[in-house]
């Protein structure tokens, strides 16, 4: 991996982890496209799995006095029945494949908030949640605006909103290091193939940990200052045009 990509992987990580820790999902969907973009994918989702686990369970340490966590335990069991399904898929999505799911995932928030019946908050909703976002956030690598649409009309404050999301999203980041890491096992224990991986050095995973965590916590003092209203105007805006731009850059690389 070369000193550019580098320097691009380590501002991303603090960049993102900031914009995360304001609005609880944008800065994942940008990390994952900016990895696609310079690592070959199973790379970029052991990487986008490791540096968002760090960001999500530092967000929620920050904020755990505002996670539900009667909706964490909820959302696990739905985890636990995707872990079935992945287990039976055999199928990994190429680059412009998951620059276009990346693309479709992120119009999701532009399903009209009347048309929404689900809420993370009723019966079996959580469970419900915990299984398509998994499922999702295994193969496409980020499922925030999936998981935002079982939020979006429960009566939570934006800091429990956040907060809670964080937590379910350690366990989500955590399978999907498992789902692709295993088969970048081999490839890392392989002269040949180690520089077709393009990791990069345990020094540079080592210096994502404090710039997430500083990332999140200066996030964290920006989202104090929001009002809700803003909190998810911003937030849509932000997915939306990072979703056209996958969107482009996937359909530019499949048909081109």
């Amino acid at each position: 991996m070369t000193s550019p990509v580098i320097a691009i992987i380590l501002v991303a990580t603090f960049v993102t982890a900031t914009i995360s820790g304001i609005f609880g999902m944008a800065g994942g969907l940008i990390l994952m496209g900016v990895l696609a973009a310079f690592t070959p994918v199973a790379t970029a989702m052991v990487l986008h799995g490791f540096i968002q686990i760090i960001a999500n369970f530092s967000r929620a340490a920050f904020l755990r006095k505002h996670i539900s966590w009667s909706l964490t335990r909820r959302y696990a069991l739905g985890v636990g029945g995707a872990l079935l399904l992945i287990a039976a898929i055999a199928w990994r999505p190429t680059q412009p494949v998951v620059f276009l799911m990346l693309g479709a995932t992120a119009m999701l928030v532009w399903i009209p908030k009347k048309a929404v019946e689900i809420n993370v908050e009723r019966p079996w909703q959580a469970e419900i949640c915990g299984f398509l976002v998994q499922t999702l956030n295994t193969i496409s690598g980020v499922a925030g605006p999936l998981l935002d649409l079982f939020f979006v009309k429960t009566m939570l404050p934006r800091q429990t909103v956040v907060a809670t999301k964080a937590a379910t999203q350690v366990m989500a980041h955590a399978v999907k290091i498992a789902f692709w890491g295993f088969p970048l096992i081999g490839m890392l224990q392989s002269p040949e193939q180690l520089a077709a991986a393009h990791f990069p050095p345990l020094w540079v995973l080592a210096l994502v940990v404090p710039l997430s965590l500083t990332g999140t916590w200066l996030g964290g003092l920006v989202l104090e200052r929001m009002t809700d209203v803003s909190f998810r105007e911003w937030t849509k805006w932000i997915v939306t045009v990072t979703g056209v731009v996958y969107l482009a850059r996937g359909l530019f690389g499949y048909f081109g």
